[in-house]
């Protein structure tokens, strides 16, 4: 499953253009007074502005499974990657058999870097934002998150994720390349403080050569 399109909302769109494209080397493919459109590798990060929104989302994009380390050096140079309690800022996901690590974008948005390494995507360039390869989960909160996730599986043809524990407070949808994570309102996005809380989404994806619209309130 592949997320082509996601949308999202902010405070302040010139900040968040200038974090996109100046932190991360990141492309502004479309620009106008009420919204941004980034290319993220394969997919596209559309933020829209709303002065009042005070939230934030949690979404990650796939790297080289090759590259983590590279990654770690390149985006210590521009962010703070968030340290874990071992003091260390490597998570090792056993059972997904991928490591990912953490930060924050201008809006408090959590950003996560993943190296999956079931998906065949080594690259021998040096890692850079070219690297990026495509944004790979989005978060969504929902007080129903695993009723949700059936739904969603019962009207589009979807799957969860099957090498993830799915239950009523995190759920997966769909595979390595693209998951919908569907958690319940108050669950702290790993490894943060921060609550996740319900926000609007819109969400283009491609499964099995279908293109499916999701919006969620």
């Amino acid at each position: 499953m592949k997320l082509e399109h996601i949308q999202i909302q902010t405070k302040d769109l010139q900040k968040t253009a200038a974090f996109y494209q100046n932190i991360l080397g990141l492309s502004i493919i479309e620009n106008n007074a009420k919204s941004i459109a980034i290319q993220a590798g394969n997919s596209i990060l559309e933020f829209i502005e709303n002065p009042q929104f005070e939230s934030a989302y949690h979404f990650a994009f796939n790297i080289p499974e090759n590259k983590l380390d590279e990654a770690i050096q390149w985006t210590k140079n521009k962010v703070d990657l968030i340290v874990l309690k071992d003091q260390n800022v490597i998570t090792n996901f056993e059972n997904w058999n991928a490591h990912a690590i953490y930060f924050f974008d201008n809006n408090g948005n959590l950003l996560e870097f993943i190296a999956r390494h079931e998906l065949n995507n080594a690259q021998n360039e040096a890692f850079s934002s070219k690297s990026i390869l495509n944004i790979c989960e989005i978060g969504i909160v929902n007080e129903n998150s695993l009723e949700l996730g059936k739904q969603l599986i019962a009207k589009h043809g979807l799957e969860f994720f099957n090498e993830n524990v799915n239950n009523d407070l995190f759920a997966a949808i769909g595979d390595h390349e693209g998951l919908l994570i569907l958690v319940r309102p108050n669950r702290n996005w790993y490894p943060t403080q921060t609550p996740s809380e319900s926000n609007k989404i819109k969400v283009r994806i491609e499964n099995k050569g279908t293109k499916i619209e999701l919006n969620f309130e």
